[in-house]
């Protein structure tokens, strides 16, 4: 036997000393949900944090299907219906975020603005027709008794309430609609909030609908059509020329409070954010608006507020799901604005004794907020005045002159996906044409998909549990364990006791048996190359997986499971990447690690995963060899297929990461020309 094999085996086995019992995978527990706990934990650097910073606003903006940003087509913004009141004017505006998707709303302007002055947007959250709305006189005679409302008039409408006093401070202010609500009617509210049940009309490889496979796949949701709204929104309200550009703030509560986060959080040009009764470490918000795949894998509503750190910063707590904010997540928050030199920019208005709201109270927090950093020079605090409210009637931005377009139309919903998918694809292609497009543009977004790059691979053990000896090698079986993660692997090795310092991971759709009466792996090793068998996650197994697992939310939204766990593809991916790892950078004993790593996936569930991990581990595998057998993402028709990943297809789908593969040598077929040589042949190459 070759010293290098002596000592690697016997370093492999003294291993298993060192794991004594072996800890669950983690991947076995109960999928996280909303209802989870997501701390934040404060950087300790300036210089950590503009890392993870990156990171975590590239994932928001790839979730939302933000990566790359659409074109920004011509607004077409219509202002009309001018009604002047007692210091501030109020206009009805709609215009199109997208070429016939409409954006609707009401803009307050002061009567008598003095030069430049600053732009408010204001998104309203789960209050149903919120801008067009009056409340119940007794409702609203109950919050003045509990002090959360002071006018019998103007209390009418929290919106119009912020609006018009805003405006009588001297702002602009653009209130707009979320989807389905008040004059937003182009998509249906059982769409936009109550979303339950496949439709299998909608379900198809082309033209399909929000929520399917398809639309996950293309990272397609509500939830990023309303920030590309809010986009556009700020895109419109800087056009007016009166709005300074360096003093432009968001607020909202509840949905609109997730709203303001998320805009603050991927737009620089928002200057001050106070998001309200949503920033928490506890629900992270229960509607299919407020949750898209991928969107909170690793991450949390607290850190998207840290996102808009050293700029000003206001949020509050009720009694509902904030309420432990003042502990859980808002000291971290003031660490980060310490760390960053801005310690007094972030602000918590504590109100555990009212409801869910934006109230009275809360809003004069904001008014005063806004005044102190944009220096209005109004007295402090801003105490909000009475007005009359305007009626539906009045509000109201479609008429006879200005025709409302068609209300609940699939067909609009299906159009409007489709041109999102072909101006991605465009701008795809072309960034995809160049090498710095490709790494600019490509591999962020594959990277943030898959969740986890080779660097971030994670520190890898091995603990032995069976060797025998085969004549002219060793066959050893044991597990492998993600130390970082919390993530282990059954796994076989052959050794041949004239080992040339080679290995080929060969991986199968049936696991790690694969290896053990394959003539091609018989070959291999006979040629002196180790081969290690793996079950990858749910492989191995009795029955193949046939559907994936959810979280218990009984609803059929991707978005519940995906946007807090990785899609099975994406963990059997880390997998491989772990065993490269342990591969490459595992210290076991004094062995020396092999000299060329390759990587095969053979199957047409593991083909697709290799190709995905190839795309990702660079020069850590020397050679792979992939069979697609043609898979792709495109063809997935449910979510729970195991070979499902959102964002798959939006990507360029699986030759998008084949393009990752660079020069790096592969073996491929099921693409087109088939190989000459075999995979073995190939594989067993210098």
């Amino acid at each position: 036997m070759k010293k290098s094999t002596l000592l690697l085996t016997s370093a492999l086995a003294a291993s298993a000393l060192l794991s004594h019992a072996k800890a669950e995978d983690v991947r076995h527990q109960p999928p996280k949900d909303l209802n989870g706990y997501f701390p934040f934990n404060p950087p300790s650097s300036l210089s950590e944090w503009d890392t993870r910073k990156e990171e975590v606003r590239r994932r928001i903006l790839v979730a939302e299907g933000l990566w790359p940003m659409p074109t920004k087509t011509p607004l077409n913004a219509v202002i009309h219906g001018k009604i002047e009141r007692d210091g501030y004017t109020v206009e009805k505006v709609y215009f199109e975020s997208c070429p016939g998707f409409f954006v609707t709303g009401s803009l307050y302007r002061p009567t008598n603005p003095k030069g430049k002055v600053p732009g408010v947007m204001f998104a309203h959250g789960h209050w149903q027709d919120a801008r067009l709305s009056l409340a119940e006189p007794d409702k609203l005679r109950a919050e003045i008794a509990a002090g959360g409302e002071r006018f019998e008039k103007g209390g009418r409408s929290i919106f119009q309430s912020l609006c018009v006093q805003l405006a009588r401070m001297g702002c602009v202010v653009w209130q707009w609609d979320m989807l389905s609500d008040s004059d937003s009617k182009q998509l249906s509210r059982e769409i936009v909030h109550t979303f339950a049940k496949q439709r299998p009309e909608a379900s198809t490889k082309e033209n399909w609908g929000l929520y399917s496979a398809q639309a996950e796949s293309h990272l397609q949701s509500i939830m990023g059509l309303q920030t590309w709204n809010a986009v556009r929104g700020l895109d419109f309200m800087l056009s007016l020329p009166e709005v300074d550009p360096q003093r432009t703030a968001i607020t909202g509560a509840s949905g609109g409070g997730t709203q303001t986060m998320l805009l603050a959080a991927i737009d620089d040009r928002i200057k001050l954010s106070f998001p309200c009764v949503m920033v928490s470490t506890a629900m992270q918000g229960g509607c299919t608006c407020e949750n898209a795949s991928l969107l909170r894998i690793g991450t949390g509503n607290v850190e998207f507020a840290g996102l808009f750190a050293p700029k000003p910063q206001g949020m509050n707590t009720a009694n509902d799901w904030t309420k432990e904010l003042a502990t859980k997540g808002f000291p971290d928050l003031q660490k980060l604005y310490t760390l960053a030199g801005a310690k007094d920019n972030v602000f918590l208005l504590r109100g555990e004794h009212f409801p869910h709201n934006y109230n009275a109270v809360t809003r004069s927090a904001f008014y005063t907020f806004l005044n102190k950093h944009f220096k209005l020079g109004h007295p402090s605090p801003v105490i909000e005045q009475d007005y009359e409210p305007l009626t539906r009637e009045q509000l109201t931005v479609w008429d006879d002159k200005h025709p409302a377009p068609k209300a609940a139309d699939p067909e609009f919903e299906r159009s409007l996906l489709k041109y999102l998918t072909e101006d991605s694809t465009q701008q795809l292609k072309a960034a995809t044409a160049t090498p710095e497009g490709i790494e600019k543009t490509l591999r962020p977004a594959i990277e943030t998909i898959i969740g986890r790059t080779y660097a971030q691979a994670g520190d890898v053990e091995w603990a032995l549990d069976d060797k025998q000896d085969r004549g002219d090698h060793l066959e050893m079986t044991g597990t492998l364990t993600n130390k970082t993660f919390g993530e282990e692997l059954k796994v076989s090795w052959l050794y041949p006791k004239k080992w040339n310092e080679r290995v080929v991971v060969w991986l199968d759709d049936s696991g790690r048996s694969a290896i053990a009466k394959n003539d091609d792996v018989k070959k291999l090793v006979a040629s002196g190359t180790a081969v290690v068998g793996a079950d990858l996650l749910s492989q191995g197994e009795a029955e193949p997986v046939k559907q994936t697992r959810v979280v218990k939310n009984p609803r059929e939204f991707a978005g519940y499971t995906h946007g807090y766990n990785h899609a099975l593809f994406a963990q059997r991916t880390h997998d491989v990447l772990s065993i490269v790892r342990f591969l490459r950078e595992a210290k076991v004993g004094d062995h020396t690690n092999p000299k060329t790593v390759c990587v095969a996936g053979l199957g047409s569930q593991t083909g697709p995963v290799v190709i995905a991990a190839r795309a990702l581990a660079g020069e850590a595998i020397t050679r792979a060899a992939a069979d697609t057998g043609g898979f792709r993402f495109g063809n997935v028709l449910d979510y729970r297929d195991p070979m499902f990943l959102p964002g798959g297809s939006k990507y360029l789908d699986l030759p998008g990461m084949i393009t990752l593969n660079g020069k790096h040598p592969l073996w491929l077929k099921g693409e087109g020309k088939e190989p000459q040589d075999s995979a073995t042949d190939w594989l067993a190459k210098e």
